[in-house]
């Protein structure tokens, strides 16, 4: 019952670093030098937008690109796209979020330079092992070079923002041990209070009764946890409410009806996966609030 990180999808280039460089000064030309103007001509069509971020687009065939290289993705991996309703949705979600991601590492510092993208440029080439792996992996994947590099700048801009969310987290956090019994309806819910209240073992009515597979062989145990981090954030809510031996109400969730009990509760460290997942739904809260508080405009039906 952990989450699933959403921002695991943000960057598709794994591994990226962006260190900061000079920022650049603006030449404002000299007002005596300045050319006449130029005679109108006629202005060219603007190019097509799937969606405005902020003011800023993302372009119709920028989407159509992210859109065939999932495609081909899933193909290789062997999934049938008929099994994914959601997916054009949710690319488009990845590049609204990278954007708003690129949006505020602008805001904190410069884009990186030329020097530091061709030197990410070189390393992925490096792996790819050469220049000609490298041209054949872009074809693969349906990049030009220029196209892959706007969009190695865009990743390293985000990876820089995620970095900046995530080394404010500490890793020594507050944490619950709780277990719960799951069941379909609110019958069977307070029936296992009942039970609990004439004395029943939860962790013998969790290994009979609950409908959770991955916890039932454990009676019920969701191990330790940090806030932000189950799936099912009114579950999570109800153990945060509770100090250790207390036994929840019924809980509703769109899994059904739980009863939950904390055993322990302290501050301890998270490592590992643990703090990954914890900083990852640090990351997950800000797109979120970003969101929310962001202009979206979409012109496509994902």
């Amino acid at each position: 019952m952990r989450r699933v990180m959403r921002f695991g999808a943000v960057l598709l280039v794994l591994c990226l670093t962006a260190c900061n460089s000079p920022a650049q000064t603006e030449v404002v030309p000299d007002a005596s030098q300045t050319p006449s103007p130029i005679p109108a001509t006629v202005t060219p069509t603007a190019e097509p937008v799937a969606a405005l971020v902020n003011g800023e687009p993302i372009t119709l065939r920028d989407y159509q690109s992210e859109l065939q290289r999932y495609e081909a993705a899933m193909a290789e991996l062997g999934i049938e796209l008929a099994t994914l309703p959601d997916y054009r949705a949710e690319v488009l979600q990845h590049l609204i979020e990278r954007k708003l991601l690129v949006q505020a590492a602008l805001v904190l510092g410069p884009e990186p330079s030329d020097a530091e993208l061709q030197q990410r440029y070189d390393d992925l080439m490096g792996q790819r092992g050469g220049s000609q792996g490298m041209l054949d992996w872009l074809n693969s994947v349906g990049y030009t070079p220029d196209e892959f590099r706007s969009t190695l700048r865009e990743e390293m801009l985000a990876a820089r923002m995620i970095d900046v969310i995530s080394e404010g987290i500490a890793s020594d956090v507050e944490q619950v041990h709780a277990r719960h019994i799951l069941v379909a309806t609110e019958a069977e819910a307070q029936e296992m209070l009942e039970l609990l209240d004439s004395g029943a073992e939860f962790d013998y009515l969790a290994s009979v009764y609950s409908l959770d597979n991955s916890t039932r062989p454990g009676g019920g145990d969701l191990g330790w946890f940090p806030r932000g981090t189950l799936t099912v954030p009114e579950l999570e809510a109800a153990a945060f409410d509770l100090q250790p031996g207390e036994i929840s109400g019924i809980v509703h969730t769109t899994l059904g009806y739980h009863v939950l009990q904390v055993l322990e509760r302290e501050r301890r460290p998270l490592a590992g996966n643990d703090l990954i997942d914890y900083r990852g739904a640090a990351v997950e809260r800000w797109l979120t609030d970003q969101q929310q508080a962001a202009t979206i405009e979409i012109s496509v039906e994902p």
